[in-house]
């Protein structure tokens, strides 16, 4: 079985796991061997994409519709390459839309959040609190450093954490996003300081990994523990 008749197949057993509003309904199917588990499992991590890429609401009745069409070799509402054409377009509004909505949720976020006491405001819009204000050297954007990370977006989900993993990271100041390259440079080796970065200072329109969307605002707490070499 090819690639594009697989996809197919799978988007008909996605279609059976909804209704056609897009609602999730009861499953009517029962695994009976191998084949069947390999057809459920492909359709369990299409509609979970879907679901994750804002997809959940598509008519399914429809795309049913499409799928028999193209199995059956019947005539076609749209091309191939009109079909690929559309997906990409909605594709792109919808991306555009969430993104859009990411950056207002951001910015609505850091303007609250500079209110509260202890929130430090610099020009460049980073936005920091100091946990623990330590006593030694501050590096220099060419320094390499030792630190310990726990990141999150503003909803509080942790996308990356060394101190979960409980494994410090050393990485070159200048190599890492806008944000952390600037307040690193503030630091004293032994502070500890949670900072709050407008997207356009940490990835801007760019997704990072399978949680940081477009235009996100994120929020750290760094440590800073040793400049190597010094």
């Amino acid at each position: 079985m090819n690639n594009k008749v697989l996809l197919l197949a799978a988007c008909f057993s996605l279609a059976t796991l909804f209704s056609c509003n897009g609602q999730k309904g009861k499953t009517q199917v029962s695994l009976k061997n191998a084949a069947d588990s390999v057809a459920y499992g492909i359709g369990v991590s299409i509609g979970s994409n879907m679901k994750k890429d804002g997809l959940d609401s598509l008519n399914l009745d429809v795309m049913k519709a499409g799928i028999h069409a193209a199995l059956k070799g019947d005539s076609l509402l749209l091309t191939g390459m009109q079909a690929q054409d559309v997906i990409q377009e909605y594709l792109t509004q919808k991306q555009s839309q969430k993104s859009a909505r990411n950056k207002e949720s951001g910015q609505k976020f850091l303007e609250e959040n500079k209110k509260k006491s202890g929130v430090i405001t610099l020009p460049s819009g980073l936005q920091y609190m100091v946990i623990t204000d330590g006593k030694g050297p501050k590096p220099s954007e060419t320094d390499t450093v030792e630190t310990h990370y726990h990141g999150t977006l503003i909803d509080g989900t942790v996308f990356d954490s060394s101190v979960e993993r409980g494994e410090p990271v050393e990485f070159p100041v200048n190599a890492v996003i806008p944000g952390w390259t600037e307040a690193l440079q503030l630091m004293n080796v032994g502070s500890k300081w949670k900072l709050f970065i407008p997207s356009d200072l940490a990835y801007g329109d760019r997704q990072a990994g399978p949680d940081i969307m477009p235009h996100s605002a994120l929020v750290f707490e760094v440590e800073l523990i040793s400049i190597k070499g010094k």
